[in-house]
């Protein structure tokens, strides 16, 4: 069915574009791109590199770009199998990349200001690179995967449901590092806290399940 719609030519240079970006990241920044590597079992990369974190960072714009690719393709073949194979155009395919995108850069944007507004823009800052670099390694776990899903077998609904849980995995890993890194300040600030989880951290994904999956 997936076959079907858009050919093999178009999710093999998708897959090739997130390769080369991913190839150019290690061969300008080897060491940071040999530690990032390592981020989910050792949280040096964090602890080096989020002080020197600037507001546009060659290094993580490039891992983003291979994120928006390689989500958008994985995104796109999970809404074919989720909904028992209903059809999209190759249009649908890179809205869902621009949508995702805008998406998160909106996000980050708003955090940003809750940081200026709040007057905790280190803090903030720190926070979101911490987050960000999660989910540039997500992006990086997908490449294999869509290879696999795209041109290995024809994956089946548990298998897309596995792959949805080990996602939320990662960003919950995240969550987790960055909410080690600051528990003392949320102690004393619970209830903003929640507030900012709900809305900044969970409805986005409830919005986005409601806006492909429901219709």
């Amino acid at each position: 069915m997936l076959r079907e719609t858009i050919s093999n030519e178009l999710f093999t240079i998708l897959l090739v574009a997130g390769l080369l970006i991913v190839a150019i990241a290690k061969l300008t920044s080897q060491k940071r791109f040999d530690e990032f590597i390592s981020l989910l079992g050792n949280s040096k990369y964090l602890k080096i590199y989020s002080r020197d974190q600037k507001f546009f960072d060659n290094f993580d714009a490039l891992l983003f770009g291979n994120l928006i690719l390689s989500l958008s393709v994985f995104t796109f073949i999970a809404y074919q199998h989720i909904t028992d194979g209903k059809l999209l155009s190759i249009d649908a395919l890179f809205k869902i990349g621009f949508s995702i995108g805008v998406l998160i850069l909106i996000k980050v944007l708003i955090e940003r200001l809750f940081g200026s507004l709040f007057g905790i823009d280190k803090l903030m800052d720190e926070y979101l690179f911490q987050k960000i670099s999660y989910k540039n390694y997500l992006g990086i776990l997908l490449l294999p995967i869509n290879a696999l899903l795209l041109f290995s077998f024809n994956p089946s609904l548990p298998i897309i449901y596995i792959i949805i849980i080990l996602m939320l995995i990662v960003n919950i890993i995240g969550l987790i590092t960055s909410f080690k890194t600051h528990q003392n300040l949320i102690k004393h600030n619970y209830f903003y806290f929640i507030l900012y989880l709900c809305t900044l951290e969970i409805s986005p994904y409830i919005i986005l399940y409601k806006v492909f999956f429901t219709n």
